[in-house]
Formats: C-alpha cells, structure tokens, sequence
C-alpha cells in the first residue's frame, strides 16, 4: 500500500490549524493536533463522487474540528474501516523470484552463513452569511453541512462554535466561496471527556454531485511542511491528474480492472468490474500549490509493481547449482584424464610387444 504520510502545521498558538490533503484540521487555542497519515479513496461513476477518508492523528487536543470544500451539496456517513485494508491488499506489488547462478558475496564460500540475498523493497462577518443545511452526530464526529457566502462568515461561525481559523486560512477559503461551493465540518470530539484525539480515527464518507473526478487540494498550500499524497481511485477507466498542481510528477502505483468484494463493494455500489487506480504524489514545495486535482480518464493500460527477491540458483534441497556444476566439469576432467593416461599406458605396453 502503498499508502500518503502528512505532518502538517499551520499558524501560532493563537489560532493553530493542520493542512491535510483533502481539507484543513483546526485545535482549540492552546492545545495540537497534527495528522500524521491519511488515506482516501475515491469512487466516481460520471455524475457523482464519494470520497473516504480516514486520518491518523497525534497531539494533546481533546477536541479539533475539520473543514473540507466541497462542489455541492454534500451526504456524510461514517466509512468502512476495512475498505483500506482490502485496497492496500488488492495493490500491493507482486514479488518474484530472480535466480542467480554465481555465488556472491553473501552466499558461500564468501559468507559463513546461508543467505537468500533477499532484495525486497519496500507501499467579522455575521453568522446569517452561513448556512447549516444539515447536522448529525456520526460515532465521535459532530457533522455539520454549511454554505457560506463570505470566507470571513466561516471563520466567523466556526470561533463560534469553539474554533478560531488563521488569516491565511480565510485567504485561502476565498476562491472556493466565488465558486459557490458549499463546506463539510466536522468537530472532532471523544466521547469521554478528557480523553486526547490520538491514533486512528473512524473514516468519513462524503458524497456529493460532480460531473467531474475533483479532488480538494488548495488549502495544502498553507503547510509548512513538505506533502504526500495517496489515492485509490474507482471509476470507469484509469484516472490519472491533468496536471501536477505545483507538485511532483504523480506516480501510479497500480492501475487495472478489479472485481468488488467486500468494503470495496460497498463503495461501487454492488456493480461489476471496476478500474482501481493507486496513485502518489510528493509535494516538496505545498505553497507552490496552485489548484485543485482535476483527474481525468486516461488509456486503460494496467500496471502493477514487481518486486523482485534475488536468490541463488539451487536444486534438490538447496544445493548450489554453480557447485554441482563446477563438480561436474571437474569430475569430467578427472576422469578425462584418467583415461587418456590409461590409454597413453595401453599403447605403451602394446609398443613393447
């Protein structure tokens, strides 16, 4: 699996805030949060996007609140926590064996000990600007859906609620809103009292209308830190970015047509075959980010990594092949030896008669 790693600060103690790849992670004022992993999925079928999410988070915060952008109207439900496993199981390379016939510097008689020589590598504005068009509690999650016209007027809802959003957040929340796009946010809150958000958290699913595969990825620009980017795409045909949005090229780990089971059923819906795209991405440089990822149907050539382990060539039990070779000619030569002598002796004697 391979899988996307993110460490990710934003802000000052006064209003502290977490990039992710897919959206911005905000703690109380005095306290940290950070998200160490998080993993998405996304399932598109031409008319409309579900995407899941599961983060891994570290710090002392009790309580932290999460906002992602969204082109419409959205749904939200809690995901299927084994629907990563079965991705991660479904892409994960093929290993093969590569055999060698000399012995090298880890097998014998080079090395005391019997090696494989394994080579295994490594997946100010008033709160009527905004609108809650719904609120639900989800597990440890408190849902709310918003509209708003006015960044500001977000900001200002969430301090409202607890929460304080830097500046630049607020800067960078503006493009979405001229799009007139809508917001999914979700306080974060155990539901012990005192206990710290830390470790896995349950997934999220978020469904909404699009007529095109869009990923959220502007407010990653705001993080200090370099990002990674990991996605499991399901759709018709392979999906690939259009362009890198400021990132590294993005690389596909594994692309080609799957047949749902399981968790990864539940997301398409119970239908056929399906084309499953694992891609990665670096992004060294995060304010070099320009946009959001756009993906697109490409040529639905299917790749999958090879892994290869080295090993020395061997038969019956383990013996060097090189051994029973070298053996061999040496047996060969001896007994060739032998002969010529014992022939060379024969025409002496019969010489002498």
């Amino acid at each position: 699996m391979i899988v996307a790693l993110l460490a990710l600060q934003l802000g000052s103690l006064v209003a502290p805030a977490y990039a992710c790849g897919c959206g911005a992670m905000v703690a109380d004022r005095a306290q940290r949060i950070g998200v160490d992993r998080e993993t998405s999925a996304v399932r598109w079928d031409g008319r409309t996007e579900e995407i899941v999410m599961r983060f891994t988070v570290r710090g002392n915060a009790e309580r932290a609140a999460w906002i992602m952008p969204v082109p419409s109207r959205a749904d939200v439900a809690l995901g299927d926590g084994a629907l990563f496993d079965e991705l991660d199981r479904l892409t994960r390379p093929e290993h093969r064996d590569r055999h060698y016939f000399w012995p090298r510097g880890d097998d014998w008689p080079f090395a005391d000990r019997d090696m494989d020589g394994a080579g295994a590598a490594p997946p100010g504005a008033s709160a009527a600007d905004v609108g809650v068009v719904g609120r639900e509690r989800l597990g440890p999650f408190d849902v709310a859906r918003l509209t708003a016209t006015d960044p500001k007027a977000l900001s200002g809802w969430l301090e409202q609620n607890g929460f304080e959003l830097s500046g630049r957040l607020a800067t960078e929340l503006k493009p979405y809103v001229e799009q007139e796009w809508e917001y999914v946010a979700v306080r974060l809150a155990p539901d012990d009292e005192g206990t710290v958000l830390r470790g896995e958290l349950d997934p999220l699913k978020i469904r909404f209308a699009s007529d095109r595969l869009v990923y959220p990825m502007r407010l990653s620009r705001l993080a200090q830190t370099p990002q990674s980017l990991g996605l499991y795409v399901l759709a018709d045909h392979r999906m690939e970015p259009r362009d890198t949005i400021g990132g590294a090229r993005p690389e596909v780990r594994f692309a080609g047509p799957i047949q749902p089971e399981g968790a990864v059923a539940g997301l398409t819906g119970g239908r056929g075959r399906v084309y499953l795209t694992a891609l990665d991405q670096e992004f060294p440089e995060p304010s070099r980010i320009d946009g959001d990822h756009e993906l697109r149907a490409v040529s639905d050539t299917p790749y999958r990594e090879i892994v290869y382990t080295d090993r020395l060539l061997t038969v019956g039990g383990g013996i060097p092949v090189w051994l029973l070779t070298v053996s061999g000619v040496l047996m060969v030569g001896v007994a060739t030896a032998v002969a010529v002598r014992v022939r060379r002796q024969r025409a002496g004697v019969r010489s002498a008669v």
